[in-house]
C-alpha cells in the first residue's frame, strides 16, 4: 500500500509539470486551432534564460519573474513575425513552421549554452515534505504552483475584460470582430501567455531532469497526452489530464512487468491514440459541431 501511495503522489508531482505544459498547448490550440510542436523548445530556451540570469547573480525569484516577462513578450514576437503572416496558409504550412521553429530554438540553445547537462536550482529544496518520505518539498511545490496557476487563469478568463475578449475571439472570432475585439492581438496574447506558462513548466522540471537543450522532448509528448485526455478546449481538463497522465505513467511503470523508462513514452502515445478513438473531444472538451 505504501508503494502504491508513493507512486500516486510521485505521479501527481510529475503530472503537475505535464499539466503546465498541457495548459500552454491548450492556450495555443484555442488561439489558432493547431498544436505547437515547438512549445517544449520555447520552454527550454526560457529556462536557459533563467539559468543564465542566476549565473549573473540575479536571485531565483527575480530571474523567475524576468523570465516570465521575457517569455511572454517572446511569444508575442514569434506570433507577430512568423505565424501572423501564415494565418490563412494550409495546415501543412503551419506544421512546417512549427518544426522549423523547433529546430531553430534547439540549435540556438545548443550554440549559446552547449549540450552539456547543467544543474538548475529548486526554490523549494529537496527535503521530505512535512517530514513525509513519500513526497519532497520540490514535488509539493510543483503541485502548488500548478494549482495556483490554474486559479489565476480561471480568474483571468472569467472576470477580466481581456480574458473574456480572448475567450470570445477563440470561440466566435467573426462575432468578436463585429463587436470591436481585435482578434489578431487576442491571438498574440494567447501566444504570450502560452510561452510564459511553458517557461514555468521548464523551470519546475529542470531541477528534476537537469538542464540541457533536449530536456523537454518527452515532457512535451506527455503534455500533448494530457491535453488530449483532458480536452483541447478545456484548461481545467488539461490540468486534470496532466495529473491523470502522471499517475497513469507511474503506476504502469511500477505494476506492469517489463515496462521500464524505455516504454513509458510509447505508453503516452498509445494513450493519445486511445482517447482520440474513444472520445476525440477528451474528458472535459466540447465536441465540435459544424453546420453543413
Amino acid at each position: 500500500m505504501e508503494l502504491f501511495t508513493n507512486q500516486v503522489l510521485a505521479g501527481i508531482a510529475t503530472g503537475a509539470i505535464y499539466a503546465c505544459m498541457a495548459l500552454a498547448v491548450v492556450m495555443i490550440y484555442q488561439a489558432i486551432d493547431h498544436l505547437n510542436f515547438a512549445q517544449g523548445e520555447m520552454a527550454m530556451f526560457s529556462t536557459f534564460l533563467a539559468w543564465q540570469m542566476m549565473q549573473w547573480g540575479v536571485p531565483y525569484w527575480g530571474a523567475f519573474l524576468l523570465t516570465l516577462i521575457i517569455s511572454f513578450l517572446g511569444g508575442i514576437v514569434i506570433e507577430r513575425l512568423l505565424f501572423k503572416p501564415l494565418a490563412k496558409a494550409p495546415i501543412l504550412t503551419h506544421v512546417a513552421g512549427f518544426i522549423a521553429l523547433f529546430a531553430i530554438i534547439n540549435s540556438v540553445a545548443g550554440l549559446l549554452w552547449d549540450f552539456t547537462i547543467k544543474q538548475f536550482p529548486s526554490p523549494f529544496g529537496s527535503s521530505p515534505f512535512l517530514g513525509s518520505q513519500l513526497i519532497s518539498t520540490h514535488q509539493a511545490g510543483m503541485i502548488g504552483v500548478t494549482l495556483v496557476l490554474l486559479l489565476l487563469l480561471f480568474g483571468f478568463f472569467r472576470y477580466t475584460r481581456v480574458g473574456l475578449a480572448m475567450r470570445a475571439a477563440a470561440s466566435m472570432p467573426e462575432s468578436a470582430r463585429l463587436v470591436g475585439i481585435n482578434t489578431g492581438w487576442m491571438i498574440a496574447l494567447g501566444w504570450g501567455m502560452a510561452a510564459a506558462i511553458g517557461s514555468i513548466a521548464g523551470m519546475l522540471i529542470a531541477p528534476v531532469v537537469f538542464l540541457e537543450p533536449n530536456m523537454m522532448g518527452g515532457v512535451l509528448i506527455y503534455g500533448f497526452a494530457a491535453a488530449v485526455v483532458g480536452g483541447l478546449s478545456s484548461p481545467l481538463g488539461a490540468v486534470i489530464g496532466g495529473f491523470l497522465v502522471g499517475i497513469f505513467e507511474n503506476l504502469v511503470g511500477t505494476y506492469i512487468p517489463g515496462v521500464g523508462n524505455e516504454l513509458k513514452l510509447p505508453i503516452a502515445l498509445a494513450l493519445i491514440i486511445t482517447v482520440l478513438v474513444v472520445k476525440p473531444a477528451g474528458l472535459f472538451g466540447r465536441p465540435i459541431v459544424k453546420r453543413v
